[in-house]
């Protein structure tokens, strides 16, 4: 019983205390999945999280989802996605029962410019983590920078980006280059 108080408590706490949606929640996932519980490793949380990208819905479903199964099946994999969501419905709730009230107020229009700030930053540490567990050596280096370029100069959606990227990763594979 006690695994699914840990999983309920981790992922509640994910979905708590992290704003700005999947990439701002990554070092607060490593944090509860890696280094506190050790339910996985920082590569198999990265590979989790590379596909909870490609997988619709929420990233923070997913990935909850996923621990959540791998520790405990489908029951496990219940706790933790209501675990991640219950905070942000609750959180919701309030917010749309009050908000209209107070929206209007300069100290709330300044409270969400610096929240926003403060999650740029947390977009931008889950982007050097990622980049430094993912990009190894020059193969990596280029795959990268055609995939930032595609990205940014293209109205490709990142699903075709990722399934290319996976190609490639098995090609380079069999040519006996690793990324």
């Amino acid at each position: 019983m006690q695994i699914y108080w840990d999983l309920f408590r981790a992922f509640f706490n994910v979905g708590l205390f992290t704003f700005g949606g999947g990439y701002a929640m990554l070092p607060m996932l490593r944090r509860e999945v890696v280094q506190k519980h050790g339910w996985a490793d920082d590569e198999e949380l990265l590979n989790v999280y590379a596909v909870a990208q490609c997988t619709p819905g929420v990233i923070a479903v997913n990935v909850a989802g996923y621990v959540g199964f791998r520790l405990r099946r489908l029951s496990g994999s219940a706790v933790a996605t209501v675990a991640v969501v219950l905070p942000s419905i609750l959180i919701i709730s309030v917010i749309a029962t009050i908000l209209n009230h107070f929206a209007q107020y300069e100290i709330v229009t300044h409270a969400f410019a610096g929240i926003r700030v403060a999650v740029g930053v947390l977009v931008l540490r889950a982007f050097w983590t990622l980049f430094r567990k993912g990009v190894k050596n020059a193969w990596a280096g280029c795959l990268f920078a055609v995939a930032l370029a595609v990205s940014v100069f293209t109205p490709l959606s990142p699903v075709w980006l990722v399934l290319a990227a996976a190609v490639l990763g098995i090609l380079l594979g069999k040519a006996g280059k690793t990324l």
